[in-house]
């Protein structure tokens, strides 16, 4: 029979490394795929869109989830006055950790003239789940980026709460001159606590965050500042062309509001119609 080994190191477990790179750029019959790279279990697809939608693409993670030590790099680069919309097939799933860190990494790059919709649907963090997450985005003179990102603080559908982990979510914004803005959020050691703190998260279940760079910003805020409110939330200029709002609250709520402010938005400062890509709704 096989013994173990006093001194035999632990067993390492299998780990994900996926990732994509996607080049796309307009041509006279609009915006088209220029090059595509994507490695397991990372894959890109193009759902044919509405006649009156941009170019979408669909994110698919294959596993199923990330989990501890799994990592995935997502690359997207429009070329000047390119249109796109990015989108995931369904929310994210971070697994509780066994130790090593689930790590993210996400690297826009806008043309002159490009406009993207960069609009996952939400991740949601198990508990015990560790994630460190980093986007950056680079924006050429006349492009237009709206983001939108939601965090879940555990699986809300089961009641879940996340209690312990860890949560490293990093933001970065350039233009033609440089930075624009960048934000952090850094969670770690006793996150119920943290979570419950009535000047921090107040019990919120999830955190939704949006930003539109390069439109009319002040126009923008007065627009979202008119919807009805799903989620204790509010929506500040940083600085000029720039526009941020957050939401906390239940995880539902927190994603009909970035609903509503995705589709107001995408009407308002990107001539796109007035409804949510098939995507978040099918």
């Amino acid at each position: 029979m096989p013994r173990d080994l006093p001194d035999a190191p632990p067993p390492r477990h299998q780990r994900a490394e996926g990732a994509f790179d996607l080049h796309l750029a307009a041509g006279p019959r609009g915006t088209a795929l220029r090059d595509l790279y994507q490695q397991a279990p990372a894959r890109v697809l193009f759902p044919v869109p509405e006649p009156d939608e941009a170019l979408t693409a669909a994110v698919l993670n294959c596993a199923g989830g990330l989990a501890g030590g799994d990592s995935l790099r997502q690359s997207v680069r429009l070329e000047a006055n390119a249109r796109a919309t990015l989108s995931t097939a369904a929310a994210e799933k971070v697994y509780r950790s066994l130790g090593p860190e689930t790590r993210v990494e996400s690297a826009l790059q806008l043309g002159p003239g490009a406009v993207l919709e960069w609009i996952p649907q939400e991740t949601i963090l198990f508990d015990g789940a560790r994630l460190r997450r980093r986007m950056v985005a680079h924006l050429a003179p006349g492009a237009l980026l709206l983001a939108a990102e939601t965090l879940v603080f555990g699986r809300a559908a089961r009641g879940e709460r996340m209690t312990s982990g860890m949560v490293f979510d990093a933001w970065r914004l350039e233009g033609p001159d440089g930075l624009l803005w960048m934000d952090a959020l850094a969670l770690e050691g006793d996150l119920a606590a943290r979570l419950a703190a009535p000047f921090g998260f107040a019990g919120a279940e999830a955190l939704g965050t949006l930003l539109l760079a390069g439109g009319a910003a002040e126009a923008a805020r007065d627009v979202l500042r008119a919807l009805p409110e799903r989620a204790p939330g509010g929506a500040t200029l940083p600085r000029p062309g720039l526009l941020l709002a957050r939401w906390l609250g239940p995880a539902g709520a927190v994603r009909e509001a970035v609903a509503a402010a995705i589709l107001a938005l995408r009407a308002a400062q990107l001539g796109l119609p007035p409804r949510l890509p098939r995507l978040w709704t099918t």
